[in-house]
């Protein structure tokens, strides 16, 4: 899935993407160490995969969280 990179703290490695729907959804650092990156703009088309979070709401965007994050490439 194609997203593109809204946040991003190179402190704690974690930030946020918005879907194309414009709907913004977190990632925490493992999901930026599992795509391999070292840095990462707002603004950068990204590849993202998504999971459920155990700890979010039931269904709909809200239980949804990203677990890997790294450029787009064609």
């Amino acid at each position: 899935m194609q997203a593109t990179a809204y946040t991003y703290d190179p402190q704690t490695r974690a930030g946020s993407v918005l879907l194309d729907d414009g709907t913004p959804v977190p990632f925490d650092a493992a999901a930026f160490d599992a795509g391999g990156l070292r840095l990462l703009r707002p603004g950068q088309r990204v590849r993202i995969e998504l999971g459920q979070d155990p700890e979010g709401a039931e269904g709909g965007d809200a239980g949804r969280r990203v677990t890997l994050v790294t450029l787009q490439t064609f």
